[in-house]
């Protein structure tokens, strides 16, 4: 892998920022010792999930209360 010094690599920023995002990775060196390998940003697409499970669990209507009482005596509270 290609390697840089850390003053070439922030005298050509622009340049090599360029080939990191078409692919071409490097490490940027200082006194010949590896600081930070640079390679593109990956866009990972969204994955569109959302309703995947529609119609297929059922839950009873007071699913939204479940355990109240005992959270409610947890607090020192009745109910």
């Amino acid at each position: 892998m290609r390697e840089i010094d850390i003053r070439d690599a922030a005298v050509n920023l622009d340049a090599l920022v360029q080939e990191a995002a078409d692919g071409r990775s490097f490490v940027i060196t200082k006194a010949g010792k590896p600081l930070a390998k640079v390679i593109a940003a990956v866009e990972v697409a969204p994955t569109t999930r959302l309703g995947f499970l529609q119609g297929q669990l059922k839950f009873p209507d007071d699913f939204d209360r479940f355990g109240e009482s005992e959270i409610a005596e947890l607090f020192g509270e009745t109910k």
